[in-house]
């Protein structure tokens, strides 16, 4: 049996997904800080959920690891996003090998209440890592920053949303299994085919003309000589 297409949607979405989670969360660039006042006009700090870096736009010199002095850190949104987006990776993880249970790649049939269930794990992990960075960017301006600097939202909360987005998707064409299940559950059973003796023929499912094509041939309770027409076969 070829796998259903929502199971692949679901398969090829969702690994996207946890790549571009991934990159997003590890990466230190969800908020872009330029012009600060007393700095050089090239000066770009780069700021992420686990660290910030410096780096000058003229000759690309960048240094990571810079200290903390504004309480960046201490914020609600980045702490949440520390604490959601990595939780959200290992429930993708965890969601993508009940899928691949689920979905088989060596079964005759998928499993697709399995495979439902891994939907559902995915579209939740793609909720727990949507949720921190649609605060952090309702909180963009807010976080603390140098009076007079400009703020801009860096690639790596595009990723993060990019990645929530796909694992929604991806959970949702797989919980469409559901659907399939039902379905199966709901199909009458049908019982067993009657063992044939050797030599007959079954005619359940075989096609039957409801016209009596063979009245004309007949003469009472007896065949006339001619024989009869084959037209019925």
């Amino acid at each position: 049996m070829r796998t259903p297409t929502a199971m692949i949607v679901g398969l090829v979405l969702c690994p996207c997904g946890l790549l571009l989670t991934l990159t997003g969360t590890l990466a230190p660039s969800w908020r872009k800080v330029s012009l600060v006042p007393n700095q050089p006009m090239d000066l770009v700090w780069e700021q992420g959920i686990w660290d910030i870096c410096r780096e000058l736009q003229s000759t690309h010199d960048r240094l990571c690891g810079q200290a903390d002095e504004l309480g960046y850190f201490e914020e609600v949104p980045v702490r949440v996003a520390q604490g959601l987006m990595p939780s959200s990776l290992v429930i993708t993880l965890l969601g993508l090998v009940v899928a691949a249970l689920g979905v088989r790649c060596w079964q005759e049939e998928p499993r697709h209440l399995l495979a439902g269930v891994a939907g559902l794990v995915l579209l939740l992990s793609g909720l727990m890592s949507l949720v921190p960075t649609s605060w952090y960017t309702h909180e963009l301006w807010a976080l603390p920053a140098l009076p007079g600097s400009t703020l801009a939202v860096g690639y790596s909360l595009v990723l993060s949303y990019l990645g929530s987005c796909l694992e929604i998707l991806g959970g949702l064409a797989l919980a469409l299994s559901f659907h399939q299940c039902c379905k199966e559950r709901r199909a009458p059973k049908l019982s067993p085919s009657p063992v044939l003796e050797p030599g007959l023929c079954s005619t359940i499912g075989a096609y039957s003309n409801p016209w009596d094509v063979l009245k004309d041939e007949r003469d009472g309770q007896h065949w006339r000589n001619n024989p009869p027409c084959d037209s019925d076969l």
